[in-house]
């Protein structure tokens, strides 16, 4: 009996994974609609400060317990990789014209990159099939990337800002993964979200201090979006998955977002991609679920 609703509760929460794919895909969606309105670090130091707001609140609510000052100061270094140097270098790039598209692409290969730190630092080893999947992930990469808008990208500082955004969340991800353990996840979440206000603000006060904020509807809708269903929602919802024992399983649902966000930005806002970048990009879904036979594989 008890296996059967352990089967029941697993079939019941099979919608979790999906929404939060669908979620988290249009987190480059919302920068791509606010950003023409507003600095994109002062748009993150908005976002961030009511983030920080909504899980005061949940805190308050359900009362955890907090970290002691080491395990905080870890949580201060995650928050600063994984909120504030990722998004922070992914939203100047969409700003400086990379399309969103594109940007999901790149970001989503961070399984990839992490599969290769792991495999370098002794704590994984990785099949053929996997090896394969490496070198045929990076190809469809490039072929997005040459696809979209080719050289002219390449010239872009803002596709240097994307790598920047792929190397933060790598990094963030493997420190997160041997020292942010063991920490309630709203005030684990909490901490990282301060880093994060305060790196971002301090970066819209010394880069943007005098840039006008044209506030109107489409800006509003941007933000709270970007902060109820993303800083929120999404990341309440991966909370669930790892409770649920879906640790094994998260990464491989990340593939699916580069796909989702280039729809997205092709039915929002007209981003064309060629043939080449379209082959790229399923070329890249490949690859990455190669890379993450891994999670199976180990279990």
């Amino acid at each position: 009996m008890t296996q059967n609703m352990e089967t029941n509760s697993n079939r019941s929460n099979a919608w979790i994974p999906w929404a939060f794919v669908l979620l988290w895909s249009t987190g480059f969606i919302g920068a791509k609609l606010g950003l023409p309105f507003i600095g994109p670090f002062t748009f993150l130091a908005i976002r961030m400060g009511l983030t920080l707001l909504c899980f005061g609140a949940l805190i308050a609510c359900f009362r955890p317990a907090w970290p002691d000052l080491a395990a905080a100061r870890h949580q201060w270094a995650c928050g600063a990789m994984l909120h504030g140097l990722y998004l922070g270098a992914s939203f100047a790039g969409i700003k400086l014209a990379v399309p969103a598209g594109i940007t999901a692409l790149i970001v989503g290969l961070q399984p990839i990159l992490t599969a290769v730190l792991s495999w370098l630092m002794g704590e994984q080893r990785l099949s053929r099939m996997q090896w394969l999947g490496l070198a045929t992930g990076f190809g469809g990469a490039l072929l997005v990337v040459l696809g979209g808008k080719g050289l002219q990208l390449g010239a872009n500082p803002g596709l240097w800002l994307t790598a920047l955004a792929l190397c933060a969340i790598t990094a963030g991800t493997l420190y997160q993964k041997r020292f942010g353990q063991g920490v309630h996840p709203l005030t684990g979440a909490f901490h990282q979200y301060l880093a994060a206000f305060l790196i971002t603000g301090a970066l819209a006060l010394g880069l943007e201090r005098g840039d006008p904020v044209h506030w109107n509807g489409q800006l509003a809708l941007a933000l709270g979006w970007s902060v109820l269903a993303l800083s929120v929602l999404a990341i309440l919802l991966l909370m669930r998955m790892l409770k649920d024992g879906e640790v094994s399983k998260v990464a491989s649902y990340f593939y699916l977002t580069p796909g989702l966000a280039a729809v997205q930005a092709w039915w929002l806002f007209d981003e064309q991609l060629s043939l080449l970048a379209v082959a790229g990009m399923l070329l890249a879904a490949l690859g990455v679920a190669l890379v993450l036979q891994r999670l199976r594989w180990r279990r």
